[in-house]
């Protein structure tokens, strides 16, 4: 009896991969869809590439103007970034020196304290 549900689940499922929902007799297609193309490959295969370019995509000079181009941005970015850096260093700096004094204000006034105690 399991087999025979086992057997009758499998093929259900399998037939469900095999079918598609708009190709059911109940389902079928609403009166103001297209028909369906009588052609089922309109895509191209997998392995048809298409023909090489006859000419280059880019001319050299214009490559190299567009790398010497990219490169001045990336040069013009990394100076901004190091002064923006070099501003969030300093500031870091002074917020960790101006802690470590008032630490250390804190520290020598507690032993004062309790050396007066």
């Amino acid at each position: 009896m399991f087999a025979l549900a086992a057997l009758m689940m499998s093929a259900l499922a399998l037939s469900g991969c095999a079918t598609s929902i708009a190709d059911m007799p109940l389902a079928g297609t609403p009166a103001d869809a297209p028909s369906r193309p009588k052609d089922a490959s309109q895509w191209l295969p997998v392995n048809d590439l298409p023909p090489d370019r006859e000419a280059a995509a880019m001319d050299p000079a214009q490559r190299a103007k567009i790398e010497a181009e990219l490169i001045a941005a990336r040069d013009r970015q990394a100076s901004v970034t190091g002064k923006e850096t070099a501003k969030e260093t300093a500031k870091e700096t002074a917020k960790s020196s101006a802690t470590k004094s008032s630490a250390a204000d804190k520290g020598s006034a507690t032993a004062a304290d309790t050396g007066a105690k």
